[in-house]
């Protein structure tokens, strides 16, 4: 979907919605954005291009180009408010602390996580479904009604949170799983390594017996992860799976892209497990 044509839409969903409100019919009861989190990200790095942490209204609306009263712009500012990424008060919009983050490359990534669940609907279902399959588009409607979306905003509000959802690194381990995002130098980037749904361990664990094993060496310079990554290996001449190799090697992969640099990257790694055709 193109961003104007995301936000026209919205722009006419938020109409919509207002108009019930007004005629106080389908009020929602929980609150939810009508664009996609980039547009809000694009409000806070706008007041921080424009004077660092708080600016007049008039002034970022000119520096994005666009009417200070419009429909859109103020359906923008009103997204960004939402993942709690500024303030607006007397005219004036202020980058919130989570807003001065997600303006830090070094920093944006998790903020992004964190701007995801700061919104209530959002927070209410990756608490329902973490680390599970998402329903289909029906029963994830149906969910979000249940927790105050009105029936003709479902729609809306479902296509608004996958592609926030993505953006914000939730579907990492798959189009359908909600997952919370590794992120790099961050113990948070551990979780979705560690949850059942996603990373099966082993029935056995090697031992820490001070004789190896995959135990660090003790010189302090393996990294938490690989360490803990080893020690799940099953024990040798232990029947291990083929599915729970490919699950660990998987996590493996994960852990690689979180610790390592991979500076000439020409593709990407994909572990699967072929049949043998003569068995």
């Amino acid at each position: 979907m193109q961003p104007e044509k995301a936000i026209t839409d919205a722009t006419q969903a938020q109409d919509e919605a207002q108009s019930q409100d007004e005629g106080k019919r389908e009020r929602s009861t929980i609150q939810f954005p009508y664009l996609p989190l980039e547009e809000a990200m694009a409000i806070a790095k706008g007041v921080y291009e424009v004077a660092g942490s708080s600016c007049q209204v008039d002034q970022l609306a000119g520096h994005l180009k666009q009417s200070p009263t419009s429909s859109m712009f103020k359906l923008r500012v009103s997204t960004a408010r939402i993942f709690g990424l500024v303030s607006n008060s007397q005219g004036t919009i202020t980058l919130t602390p989570l807003g001065t983050r997600i303006c830090d490359p070094l920093q944006e990534q998790a903020a992004k996580a964190d701007a995801f669940l700061t919104v209530p609907l959002y927070k209410q279902v990756y608490e329902q479904f973490k680390g599970q399959n998402l329903p289909p588009h029906g029963g994830l409607e149906t969910a979000m009604g249940n927790l105050g979306v009105p029936p003709k905003q479902k729609s809306n509000a479902r296509q608004v949170f996958h592609r926030a959802a993505t953006q914000a690194g939730f579907f990492s381990f798959g189009p359908n799983r909600l997952v919370y995002p590794p992120i790099k130098g961050s113990a948070a980037g551990i979780e979705p390594l560690r949850a059942p749904a996603d990373f099966e361990k082993p029935p056995e664990k090697v031992k820490t017996n001070g004789t190896g094993g995959g135990d660090d060496d003790g010189s302090g310079a393996q990294h938490p992860f690989i360490t803990g990554l080893i020690k799940t290996l099953p024990a040798a001449d232990s029947d291990w799976p083929m599915d729970g190799r490919r699950k660990w090697l998987q996590a493996a992969s994960h852990i690689f892209e979180l610790i390592y640099k991979d500076s000439d990257s020409k593709g990407s790694l994909r572990i699967e497990v072929q049949k043998d055709s003569s068995k």
